[in-house]
């Protein structure tokens, strides 16, 4: 009793409970972005996205691909007629069973996370799955990410609408949103930590989705562990790894970097503007995907044609990779099977076809950076070369310099390949420019006028205000007018009481020799809109958009008192350094 008594004591001293009201305050700034809900919410997106992801793989890759790349080997004529048959079937489902066939993919992820707050229509989900398993399955130059990053965003935004008794906001979607798209693409290639830069890099061609990382991270985990304990953990590429390197090869790195910069500016240049006139050409979709595949059919047949043999620029192609490393194929096979890869993948998801270019692009980078160390360095390091050119080709066709050196060290086993990859990227980034394959990527974060709702006015206010006396005369009003030309409203008390405020445009109203008698009480404007400190931004915008277009709004305290004013200058204000600080950011 004695020690249940002392410690009531304890808590009831002033001392404790001023310390414990700092530890809290301190555990409130430290965990201010409710971090515990995403340990609840990102694993079950993980769990989730990774079963699914493990299933497309499946169909894929060891259901559909595999017999027909033999039959498609053994008998050339079939390709042309096998390839168009599936983008037909996949052109038909899109145009009949979506609401926007031309939306899909990494594509519509990035689209989401810019204009719909992470918001993805769920009634097209199984459909778009569908056609990217025929546009995938049957020949087409692509690749699996599509579907599996389009099924991990679409699976994150829907569970954002079954989750939010975990206290998600509105803003958490496209966190979820980008959290799932990175769980995709975790899975697909396992290799959770390419997945998780990719998905921050993915919406921007400088910038990262900053606030997705911790979500993001837990989400490629657990989705990657959830596919390996199907599929197992091996890496999907024999890279055979280097001890070291010499500043010869970093030379050689930059030259390759500098030509596959070159060749992704002019692939996404051409492949922007199939993709633009595909959209706008006025024909049903289900044509548009028939020339597209009819196109990619004929590149495929061409190439076997001319190089008889299992390496084909059709499908997912990860088989193609290690026939690539392996080195048997001549400097010109190696070249033109980049070229034809890259004019295949312009026919096949220029025209509509439902995946994304990720492994297009690496792959072309291998066949050219194999090709180059056979022709130009004259280097017996040909997988050092190929691995190269997968970085420099990802980091200058999708923007995404970081995922394709992780990429390259994750996915290859080739970790010895980091300093060069990272050379070659940097060139290539830095030589295709702005251009990118993607036509939703944006260069930097831009200001969405929605997050000013997580921006209390007390933060932007006017703090140092010029306040009038309801006793004082219109003299002293155009005196104050003269000091403070930048002010036309000023707030108006009555000793202690707030009561309103009072324009400039009153003067106008009264005549000059007046002015000295009238009292500001008399002209005082007592129907004005007072909010309190923690009033967020986006709602004092409303209010002062509102019917009566206030010029200002009066802050006040709990008590009524004046603390500050808000303008629209203000609000502008905040936009406006957003705004410099991305310009100076992109200066820099």
């Amino acid at each position: 009793m004695k020690i249940a008594k002392h410690k009531v004591e304890i808590l009831k001293r002033p001392r404790f409970r001023k310390y414990l009201g700092l530890a809290r305050q301190n555990l409130a700034t430290t965990y201010f972005r409710d971090l515990h809900k995403w340990l609840l919410a990102a694993p079950v997106i993980g769990a989730i996205v990774g079963l699914v992801v493990t299933g497309i793989v499946v169909i894929i890759l060891d259901v559909i691909w595999p017999p027909l790349l033999v039959y498609f080997l053994r008998h050339h004529w079939a390709i042309i007629p096998g390839v168009l048959a599936g983008f037909i079937l996949a052109g038909i489902i899109m145009q009949r069973f979506t609401s926007d066939p031309n939306e899909h993919s990494t594509e519509e992820i990035i689209n989401s996370y810019h204009e719909h707050q992470g918001d993805i229509e769920m009634r097209s989900f199984v459909p778009k799955i569908a056609a990217a398993v025929a546009t995938v399955g049957f020949g087409g130059s692509a690749a699996l990410e599509g579907p599996s990053i389009y099924s991990g965003g679409a699976i994150g935004s829907w569970l954002w609408t079954k989750l939010r008794r975990l206290g998600l906001e509105p803003r958490d979607r496209r966190i979820m949103l980008i959290s799932g798209a990175a769980a995709g693409m975790a899975a697909v290639f396992r290799a959770p930590l390419t997945g998780l830069v990719f998905a921050l890099e993915m919406p921007y061609k400088d910038d990262l989705a900053h606030e997705a990382l911790l979500p993001s991270l837990l989400a490629s985990v657990v989705a990657h562990a959830t596919l390996i304990s199907f599929l197992g953990s091996r890496t999907l590429f024999d890279f055979a790894g280097v001890a070291s390197f010499s500043r010869t090869d970093l030379l050689w790195s930059a030259l390759l970097g500098l030509i596959c910069g070159l060749i992704t500016l002019a692939f996404d240049i051409a492949y922007r503007r199939a993709r633009t006139f595909a959209v706008h050409y006025p024909v049903p979709h289900w044509m548009k995907l028939a020339v597209g595949g009819l196109l990619t059919g004929v590149c495929g047949w061409l190439f076997v044609s001319v190089f008889p043999g299992s390496l084909i620029p059709l499908g997912p192609n990860y088989e193609a990779v290690d026939k690539v490393l392996l080195g048997r194929h001549t400097a010109i096979e190696l070249a033109l099977f980049g070229v034809f890869k890259l004019v295949a993948t312009i026919f096949s998801l220029g025209s509509g076809g439902v995946s994304a270019m990720f492994v297009p692009l690496f792959l072309s980078g291998a066949s050219f950076g194999a090709a180059f160390s056979q022709l130009i360095a004259h280097s017996s390091a040909l997988n050092l070369y190929a691995a190269v050119g997968m970085a420099a080709f990802l980091a200058g066709g999708y923007k995404t310099p970081l995922a394709a050196v992780v990429f390259v060290a994750e996915a290859t086993g080739g970790h010895a390949y980091i300093i060069p990859a990272l050379v070659g990227a940097a060139v290539a980034y830095a030589v295709s420019g702005e251009v990118s394959a993607s036509g939703n990527q944006r260069l930097h974060e831009g200001v969405r006028i929605q997050e000013l709702g997580y921006i209390p006015v007390r933060k932007v206010m006017q703090k140092q205000v010029v306040a009038l006396q309801a006793s004082s005369s219109l003299q002293d009003l155009a005196v104050a007018a003269h000091r403070n030309h930048h002010h036309t409203v000023f707030p108006v008390c009555d000793n202690d009481d707030l009561l309103g405020t009072v324009s400039v445009w009153s003067l106008g109203r009264i005549d000059p020799s007046q002015w000295a008698e009238t009292r500001v009480r008399q002209v005082t404007e007592q129907k004005v809109i007072k909010v309190p400190e923690e009033c967020d931004l986006m709602e004092a915008l409303r209010l002062l958009r509102g019917q009566n277009r206030q010029h200002l709004l009066l802050v006040t305290s709990n008590a009524g008192k004046l603390e500050g004013v808000l303008t629209k200058t203000d609000i502008l204000g905040v936009l406006e350094s957003h705004i410099d600080s991305f310009r100076q950011a992109g200066n820099d």
